[in-house]
């Protein structure tokens, strides 16, 4: 049995959606995936994903993006609904979206948002980042309180088993968990983004399920490090243009 990741499928984009549609449906019946957010903002889309996904692998664990939460365009009065709305459709597709177990192998989900632990966000940002207007939030929520509501969604962890050093446990989350993941030939005129890329609370969450994998989306750059005992990795999809800084490939993390 071998695990699987890869994110921000973007799937809104003809390009990738054929890519999903002319995946194997044999190659992986034994294996597990981690699909690690934003694959669109349309429920249609989602469902299309989901269906193929579930089709051609074993297991399947999902964790919202941001794009999955847009409402823009779909009839939900808040993002949160719509959280619940996509997590429903996943679980109708038989995808887990929070833990995955077997005897050698867990796969958590940790669900976040940014809430500018990495950094405020300018006003450019503020006029160009497109969660801003395409999110609806309950009255009153802050970046820092949609962080900690979605935190509050994740399992918690389990007393650790001394008995079982083999075992391998596997984080997934959407959000960046630290910055420091990014790498340094990032161009300063882009890190203007960094402040809507993830939250610190992020790692101090997945680090409670003590993992040797955290798989991560959302930078749509990818990454393959290890920081503090933690092997840090994105498989972005990505855009069809972004063909420099990710490898539109399915990338296997575990094989067990």
């Amino acid at each position: 049995m071998r695990v699987f990741a890869l994110s921000d499928l973007h799937t809104d984009y003809p390009e990738n959606k054929r890519w999903l549609t002319k995946m194997s449906h044999w190659d992986y019946q034994d294996d597990w995936l981690l699909l690690a957010g934003d694959i669109s903002d349309r429920l249609a889309l989602l469902e299309h994903c989901f269906a193929t996904v579930t089709r051609n692998f074993a297991k399947v664990l999902f964790v919202p993006g941001n794009h999955d939460l847009w409402v823009k365009r779909e009839p939900y009065a808040t993002s949160i609904d719509k959280y619940h709305a996509v997590l429903a459709l996943a679980k109708a597709h038989g995808i887990e979206h929070q833990q995955l177990h077997s005897e050698r192998v867990s796969c958590i989900a940790v669900h976040g948002w940014y809430d500018y632990s990495f950094g405020q966000p300018s006003e450019q940002l503020k006029a160009a980042w497109v969660d801003y207007r395409a999110c609806r939030w309950p009255e009153g929520y802050t970046e820092q309180t949609i962080c900690d509501y979605f935190l509050a969604q994740n399992a918690v962890p389990a007393e650790t088993d001394e008995k079982k050093p083999k075992h391998t446990v596997i984080t997934c989350s959407h959000f960046l968990p630290r910055i420091d993941v990014m790498p340094d030939f990032i161009p300063h005129k882009h890190r203007i983004v960094y402040p809507v890329l993830g939250s610190l609370k992020i790692d101090m969450a997945l680090r409670r399920y003590n993992p040797s994998i955290h798989v991560y989306g959302h930078s749509h750059v990818n990454v393959d490090t290890t920081i503090a005992g933690v092997r840090y990795l994105n498989n972005a999809f990505a855009y069809p243009q972004e063909k420099r800084i990710a490898r539109k490939r399915l990338k296997c993390i575990y094989r067990g």
